[in-house]
């Protein structure tokens, strides 16, 4: 049964700290990642850093990075999206961690590859042919090329170069993004991933190439920098999807990035509070992707989606975009059943730097609803 919580009770727990390796958080609480688009020639400036500063300053402990495209020419399609390599956008990015340290707060680069989900006609080097696991999109049909066993190798030491990149600029660790159908989840997903070598077929045989990701990252940047990995079930347009049937199979795919390295998992879903596998009877039939990543991994991990809305991402930047405010208590119920560590909070922040402090306050009533003006503006 739900409570109505106040920010002595059990609101307190989240802005206890957290620390994990070269993560130190004053409270739990992150901003989620989302693309802006406010990066002309890939260079975060100026207005980046004082967009991110603003979050810190209003109490968020975690930044956690629009995705930055990983130095492969066919990561992705849009000149505006930040680069995590070349001396400007470094420098850009130097700018933008010391702005967010100077609030007392921590910050990751979410690194980013698109796969398939680039298109076939791209602004960002059109000359670079679009590839991915099977040369498959979301819809089943083809798209650019797929890797050969060579091209692994050389896309592998890309995710390398951008991560020991974050590292040289100060980053505070990295976040693999793994999820919504893009490069790596491609390889998770049975419907974009149908090769048949030993990077395809079996959940297991799914899971290799995002663990050698992770793998040879870990022996680069050294045992004490945070990695974490985003991943979902949804895909972009095939929210129903699944890459694991049940949390066993959940296991099966999380066990081999846990062994490469992965300190930290992001689970990324639409409503924080779905159950992940509602066929389960009792509280396992209650628990959230979040709390089952947990279960069966031991790792802490981030909730997110729609936390503080009440209305889901599906449309989000859309006309009819605009989100109520509401209540945190099914946030609350699953922080006191410990099945999230971190909170990532998107649209709300977008809307209100000052969300986190004015939680912790206990005033909730002076929240900024959400609109789509909040997207169109750097703020």
């Amino acid at each position: 049964m739900t409570e109505t919580y106040t920010s002595t009770s059990v609101t307190a727990g989240l802005f206890t700290p957290f620390e994990v390796k070269s993560l130190k958080l004053r409270n739990r609480f992150a901003m989620a990642p989302m693309t802006r688009a406010f990066s002309p020639g890939g260079i975060p400036r100026s207005d980046v850093a004082e967009y991110y500063r603003k979050r810190a300053a209003g109490g968020t402990s975690l930044i956690i990075t629009e995705g930055t495209l990983i130095p492969d020419p066919a990561a992705g399609p849009d000149t505006r999206v930040p680069l995590l390599y070349g001396d400007d956008s470094l420098a850009g990015w130097k700018g933008v961690v010391d702005a967010v340290h100077s609030e007392g707060s921590a910050i990751i680069p979410q690194l980013w590859h698109l796969g398939a989900e680039r298109g076939a006609e791209p602004r960002l080097n059109p000359e670079a042919t679009t590839v991915s696991p099977s040369g498959l999109g979301l819809d089943g049909k083809p798209v650019g090329r797929a890797f050969t066993s060579t091209d692994l190798d050389e896309e592998i030491q890309h995710w390398v170069d951008a991560a020991v990149n974050a590292k040289s600029v100060g980053f505070d660790g990295v976040e693999l993004h793994g999820a919504h159908g893009y490069l790596l989840d491609e390889f998770l997903w049975q419907n974009t991933n149908v090769r048949d070598d030993r990077f395809g077929g079996s959940l297991e045989a799914r899971t290799r190439f995002p663990a050698q990701v992770v793998a040879a990252i870990r022996a680069e940047v050294g045992d004490d920098f945070a990695l974490v990995y985003r991943y979902s079930q949804w895909k972009a347009g095939h929210y129903d999807a699944r890459i694991a049937q049940s949390p066993q199979e959940l296991e099966q795919v999380l066990t081999p990035l846990v062994n490469a390295g992965v300190d930290v998992f992001h689970p990324s879903t639409r409503r924080h509070w779905v159950p992940a596998f509602p066929e389960l009877s009792g509280s396992e039939g209650e628990r959230g992707l979040a709390g089952w990543t947990k279960e069966v991994t031991g790792l802490p991990t981030i909730t997110v989606g729609s936390v503080g809305l009440d209305k889901v991402f599906d449309g989000a930047w859309g006309p009819d975009a605009a989100s109520e405010t509401t209540g945190l208590e099914a946030l609350l119920d699953q922080f006191v059943r410990e099945e999230f560590d971190i909170v990532a909070v998107g649209r709300a922040l977008l809307a209100d730097p000052e969300w986190v402090n004015k939680v912790e306050a206990g005033k909730l009533d002076e929240r900024i609803a959400f609109t789509r003006d909040h997207i169109t503006t750097l703020n």
